[in-house]
């Protein structure tokens, strides 16, 4: 069943889908060093083996979705480390085609989620947290940034692209416009806090930019507090009348500066229902939400 399939059955009140948790601490908790402007990507290009053990580790646990390794993948990225345009683009396929091979091997369906991260990620300064990218940083020079990267993507045929951690409109309509056409259906998920984008716009303007487009399947929230799940899935459902995914973060603070996660985490599986409830379709975790809760969260799910 195709992905956009599925997950409209789920809004409609059948199964709904599990997703996966965060990779990068699944990838730590195997032993691999992430201490790198390319993140999850850097082992994408040095240890494959290890992002293909970190989607079993999730298949395992009940995951339905697979997110691919090349959130933070870029050609400009790549290029920074002296990787040419040619390996850029193989290693972007990689993603998808190593994603595929574990849900391939799934005792049950699994579908495959290109991640397109923002603008900010590739900058890896933590400006995918509030999208304020200077001047000569607009809508156009947006969708010139991530057109290429997507035609790669979806040329590598996943079930969806992930248009995810979406700071702000602005990069939503570049990430919107760079998507159509490409024969892949999308999602479009916005990272929020305290009912408004984290560009500070509110989220029913925000949603309403894809509440038209024909190329979304789903729209949603990702990399976020669990507590601001429910308004914002609620918002989602009522401006699009489109299903909605919902993966927030463990609810533990991140230090842009530093690197580093702080204070206690509020990711409880047991406010899936919930969330459910609220109109999510398809519904996991975000940063530092490991296979444990994705299985803690299937199970109260199912």
């Amino acid at each position: 069943m195709p992905f956009a399939a599925a997950v409209a059955r789920a809004a409609g009140g059948g199964p709904p889908l599990v997703l996966d948790g965060g990779l990068s601490n699944q990838l730590e908790a195997q032993g691999c060093d992430l201490r790198d402007a390319l993140w999850s990507a850097r082992v994408l290009a040095e240890e494959p083996a290890q992002i293909e053990a970190a989607h079993a580790a999730y298949v395992r646990a009940g995951a339905d979705v697979l997110l691919t390794a090349s959130y933070q993948a870029t050609f400009e990225g790549f290029a920074r480390r002296g990787t040419g345009r040619q390996e850029a683009a193989r290693l972007l396929t990689s993603s998808v085609t190593l994603a595929r091979r574990v849900a391939d091997e799934a005792p049950r369906p699994v579908w495959v989620a290109a991640s397109a991260g923002p603008y900010g990620a590739m900058l890896a300064d933590g400006s995918e947290y509030h999208g304020r990218y200077g001047d000569g940083v607009g809508v156009a020079e947006l969708t010139r940034f991530h057109r290429p990267r997507l035609e790669v993507l979806a040329a590598a045929e996943p079930d969806v692209l992930a248009l995810e951690t979406v700071p702000g409109t602005a990069e939503a309509e570049a990430l919107l416009r760079a998507a159509a056409g490409l024969g892949v259906p999308a999602w479009l998920s916005y990272t929020v806090a305290g009912g408004r984008t984290r560009a500070g716009e509110p989220l029913a303007d925000a949603f309403a930019l894809a509440a038209d487009e024909p190329g979304v399947a789903a729209v949603g929230v990702n990399c976020c507090a669990p507590e601001d799940v429910p308004y914002a899935v609620e918002t989602a459902a009522r401006v699009t009348g489109k299903p909605v995914v919902a993966y927030p973060n463990s609810g533990e603070g991140w230090s842009a500066g530093t690197r580093t996660w702080r204070g206690p985490g509020s990711f409880d599986p047991a406010a899936a229902p919930g969330w459910r409830r609220a109109g999510a379709a398809a519904l996991g975790g975000c940063c530092r939400v490991g296979p444990e809760s994705i299985a803690a969260l299937a199970a109260e799910l199912h």
